[in-house]
């Protein structure tokens, strides 16, 4: 595994050293499970880093640089054979720690002790798999067990991919005086834009915004199916640096919903959103995923078109309101990470 004192930053890196190793020690999703299968690996990016993916016959996962080093092929353009992983170059074939166990041009002769792959931790967890790109032992991974609760209904929408960074994405996700706006055609009232005082509570990993107000969390069309004044509980737990979790409280349940936004680069993400809810689980599945669908492209379409592009770390950068409080949090949280007050180089 990689651990901090044999990093290197991969080519053409778009963050600044600094934001990249303050980054990389974090948990982030970059395939679906089902993504992987034992025949064909499967390539990733995060943080700039390209990675293949594959799965050995006991179902376990293996992530490692997407490269061969005998003459640079991607991996992933290979297959896997007997939990080898296959070059699709030279056929140079690797297991599952990394190591080269066969050069078919040459099968006796020593294998070079330095042709062996590059691996990184990895967990799959909540219909996703998770990596990391240094090892340092201290992070944990964001949390979601109503995924394993049979009590839950469990739906995995595809991806979001957005042409922005993760931080201001996530901030998105998190912010709750853009409903009246950006979501009056999905959820949001135009009538009820008027943001209650809330409260902040620092945790270990993040911190909590716990949101109580009367905007109403069921789709237009749908309103009529909460009692009249009922307030509604919005529970946002973020999980350093870029997942958030959303625990909304309906009239008869819950529904969580994680935000685990991977970085493939540090102006282009890639948003995994595994949802659970406890209620109305007879209901059409694919009602569930057009809402989410809505929801998530109308935050897309003014996250990109953001100024300036990465987050700003300075707080003095842009003006802030009362509302503002989970973001300033963030971006608060974000800085004490080490992150540079521009994010990038």
């Amino acid at each position: 595994m990689v651990t901090t004192k044999e990093v290197s930053l991969p080519r053409d890196c778009t963050f600044s050293p600094t934001d990249w190793q303050a980054l990389a020690p974090f948990w982030y999703p970059v395939a679906f499970s089902h993504e992987v299968t034992a025949t064909k690996p499967y390539g990733a990016r995060l943080l700039d880093e390209r990675l293949v993916i594959y799965r050995v016959a006991d179902g376990s996962l293996v992530v490692a640089k997407d490269l061969c080093l005998h003459r640079g092929a991607p991996l992933s353009l290979g297959w896997v054979e007997g939990d080898r992983l296959v070059c699709p170059y030279h056929g140079v074939q690797y297991d599952r720690q990394g190591k080269c166990v066969c050069i078919p041009a040459q099968p006796e002769a020593t294998i070079p002790a330095r042709l062996k792959l590059k691996t990184f931790p990895v967990i799959e967890r909540y219909g996703l798999v998770w990596t990391r790109l240094i090892d340092n032992g201290e992070v944990h991974l964001p949390e979601m067990s109503e995924w394993d609760d049979p009590d839950y209904l469990q739906v995995l929408p595809n991806a979001v991919e957005l042409n922005a960074a993760a931080g201001r994405q996530v901030e998105g996700f998190l912010d709750v005086s853009h409903f009246a706006f950006i979501h009056a055609k999905s959820f949001g009232e135009q009538d009820n834009p008027e943001v209650p005082d809330y409260a902040i509570e620092q945790t270990a990993n993040g911190f909590r915004a716990d949101y109580i107000s009367t905007v109403s969390n069921y789709a237009h069309g749908m309103k009529h199916l909460a009692p009249p004044d009922f307030l509604w509980r919005r529970l946002f737990e973020l999980y350093l640096p870029f997942t958030a979790k959303l625990t909304v409280f309906f009239p008869h349940g819950k529904l969580h919903v994680m935000n685990a936004a991977s970085p493939i680069s540090a102006r282009k993400t890639r948003v995994f959103v595994p949802i659970c809810r406890n209620f109305d689980k007879d209901a059409p599945l694919q009602d569930t995923l057009d809402f989410n669908h809505q929801v998530f492209a109308e935050d897309k379409d003014i996250v990109e078109e953001q100024w300036p592009e990465d987050l700003p770390m300075n707080l003095a950068d842009e003006v802030h309101i009362a509302g503002d409080k989970s973001s300033i949090t963030f971006r608060k949280r974000l800085a004490a990470l080490g992150l540079g007050r521009s994010y990038t180089a």
